[in-house]
């Protein structure tokens, strides 16, 4: 594993260039969450308003955990585009290149909550998205390169130009530091599954680490056993894959021969949404303090299980103290 990295305030580099140990890029919009668990939506009279969207949500998840963070995406030029604009610099969460498309609605989300295993998600982004407008020259691609970790999403490829500008991105990079492919697998936003295999492996060339439950990853690979998941991902160019198996836990298998594979760490779920991106964050956590496998997979679980355990997203991820409390309890 690498070294530790230390945090450091962003455009504290010699070049100007801004320095962030984190830039996610990708989806963003606004979760609309009913405050009533087990009502189908139908009936649903209340509901709470949240920042959302994977790559916004990583990105907190990090912040949350000391780490200079930053998002790449688009949204509306409307009142939910400047909420989510407060909500990402609440977060701590550096907003300079998330910009505004007239010509879209910034997204919303709707969910139901019938714990502890079905949450349907409904997601309004047509016409289309404003986080798949992202061109490939309004990027700062200094800035990409500089990152400590570069985390680029599945939905990000569903489209142009966010498609072309994603694996621009990744080429320009050229794997410096560690990338991040959360493989995102989302069905409603391409038109048939056949069709995203050859951008994902696109993506996975320019990758040094994947991360993806199992459906996410036949989509990628064509496999679906763990072991064999792990190892097409390996085949495709990462020198990290990451497998999430659900009530089995994680497995996770590098290049170098060394492996973990981790259990979920208990707990009551209140709402499952959410956690995949607290584990993503907690992973990047990880990987920048040099832990070994079992150590980083372990803290990510214990993340990705708080937020199972709590109604929101992004406002539901876990401090340290927060995680090291419940790894402690699950330990005694």
């Amino acid at each position: 594993m690498a070294e530790p990295v230390e945090s450091v305030p962003p455009g504290t580099d010699s070049d100007s260039v801004p320095s962030f140990d984190l830039i996610t890029m990708g989806r963003i919009g606004v979760d609309l969450y009913p405050l009533q668990s087990g009502v189908p939506l139908a009936r649903v009279e209340t509901f709470g308003k949240f920042l959302g969207g994977s790559a916004a949500n990583v990105a907190v998840a990090a912040a949350r955990l000391g780490r200079a963070s930053a998002v790449i995406t688009r949204t509306g030029d409307d009142p939910f585009g400047a909420y989510l604009h407060e909500a990402l610099k609440e977060f701590g969460v550096d907003d300079r290149w998330v910009t505004p498309v007239a010509a879209y609605p910034t997204p919303v989300t709707f969910c139901e909550i019938f714990p502890p295993d079905d949450f349907p998600l409904y997601f309004y982004r047509r016409p289309k998205a404003p986080d798949l407008e992202i061109h490939t020259g309004e990027l700062d691609l200094a800035a990409v390169r500089a990152a400590r970790i570069f985390w680029i999403t599945g939905t990000g490829l569903s489209e142009d130009p966010s498609r072309s500008a994603t694996l621009a991105a990744l080429a320009h990079r050229a794997k410096s530091g560690t990338t991040v492919f959360d493989l995102d697998w989302r069905p409603m936003f391409w038109r048939h599954p056949n069709e995203a295999r050859p951008h994902y492996a696109e993506a996975l060339r320019h990758a040094t680490v994947a991360v993806g439950n199992l459906d996410e990853c036949e989509i990628a690979t064509g496999v679906r056993e763990p072991e064999a998941c792990a190892e097409a991902l390996l085949a495709a160019g990462v020198e990290l894959a990451v497998v999430k198996q659900g009530p089995k836990g994680v497995l996770a298998v590098h290049r170098d021969g060394s492996r973990a594979e981790v259990p979920p760490v208990p707990v009551e779920v209140v709402n499952g949404l959410g956690a995949g991106d607290a584990f993503g964050g907690a992973l990047c956590h990880g990987l920048l303090s040099g832990w070994d496998l079992t150590r980083t997979m372990r803290y990510a679980n214990a993340a990705g299980a708080l937020v199972a355990s709590r109604l929101a997203c992004s406002s539901a991820m876990p401090t340290p103290a927060e995680v090291d409390g419940l790894l402690v309890r699950d330990t005694a």
